[in-house]
């Protein structure tokens, strides 16, 4: 990568990460999960980018009250030919991958429960040209018996209501995900405190409506069970 390329790249990273981070200004919204009601339960629903009928299917899965749903397309076997091609993302094998499930011929939906054992914060900042900073923080801990290491996620994903683009239900469809390993409580010293903050700078993939952008973020331990989850929500200045 050329010098000057680069340069430009880590300034961009540092404005984009900066918007996230800084308290928001007067006229912009605050984007985070403050103040928002925590999942007890993720609702995450594949679809094979081959199914060009899954995503209009009046069967699909619902949230219920108080549960998140996240949507992910897979890539399928007819590449860029796939009826849903343009808003698949390998990512979302990852997730399968780490739910222990294989890829569905259509759709799928799995259910998790949130154990609300630790505190997580997500929060946005502003697109800035093609890109947007994220972060997601373990406010709290959860007990000491929880096995570890411990993996966060933190999902770019645009929120797609009822009615719209041929859904049935309103959508969480991931648009990017970060996965990240905590070592566990023994990373802490007694001078520390006690929670991990991560930021990140995203790429938001090409079609993506702006407007509609929040981040999802989850932890599961070392068994696969969920302690917490979290929600960014946009607030009007007021």
């Amino acid at each position: 990568m050329p010098p000057l390329f680069s340069r430009r790249v880590s300034v961009l990273a540092t404005l984009v990460l900066a918007a996230c981070l800084a308290p928001p200004a007067h006229a912009q919204s605050s984007c985070s999960s403050d103040g928002q009601a925590r999942p007890v339960a993720l609702v995450e629903r594949f679809i094979n980018a081959d199914c060009r009928n899954c995503w209009s299917d009046t069967t699909t899965a619902r949230a219920r009250r108080s549960e998140l749903a996240l949507d992910w397309v897979l890539p399928g076997s007819q590449g860029e030919d796939a009826p849903l091609s343009v808003v698949a993302s390998r990512d979302g094998l990852k997730r399968l991958q780490a739910l222990g499930l294989a890829p569905p011929p259509g759709s799928s939906s799995q259910t998790t429960a949130v154990a609300a054992q630790g505190r997580l914060r997500v929060a946005h900042g502003l697109p800035v040209s093609g890109y947007i900073g994220a972060s997601v923080q373990l406010q709290r801990l959860p007990p000491a018996h929880t096995p570890a290491p411990w993996t966060a996620w933190l999902a770019l994903v645009e929120t797609i209501p009822a009615g719209t683009e041929g859904s049935p239900v309103p959508r969480n469809l991931v648009r990017n995900l970060l996965q990240l390993i905590w070592g566990g409580r023994e990373q802490l010293s007694k001078n520390e405190h006690p929670g991990w903050l991560e930021s990140r700078v995203m790429n938001i993939p090409a079609g993506t409506d702006p407007a509609r952008l929040s981040v999802v973020g989850w932890v599961q331990d070392a068994g696969g069970r969920v302690f917490a989850a979290a929600q960014s929500r946009c607030i009007p200045p007021r």
